[in-house]
């Protein structure tokens, strides 16, 4: 969970990843509709332009969750480590 983390510090909030997500929905009908328009190269190419950027929104959707998830954590105390980022198999029995 570096990744989450650093992009939390950076300023990074889950609103920003998933407005990220609906743009990349737009997006994906956007290069669609320009790509049947602008290329000689038929449908297949645009949907695979379409299908290309609309791969995006998942990523970013689940980017969103995690930093919601990150957020909702109580601070941690200096030079201690989140719980949220603990591995579960460390605590087990």
């Amino acid at each position: 969970m570096a990744i989450v983390r650093r992009l939390h510090e950076a300023g990074i909030t889950s609103e920003h990843a998933y407005a990220a997500a609906f743009a990349s929905i737009g997006l994906s009908l956007l290069s669609w509709t320009a790509s049947m328009k602008a290329e000689q190269a038929g449908v297949e190419r645009a949907d695979r332009w379409g299908i290309f950027v609309g791969e995006w929104a998942p990523t970013f959707f689940a980017l969103g969750l995690a930093l919601a998830g990150y957020e909702q954590q109580p601070p941690a105390a200096e030079g201690s480590r989140s719980a949220w980022l603990d591995d579960p198999r460390d605590n087990a029995g």
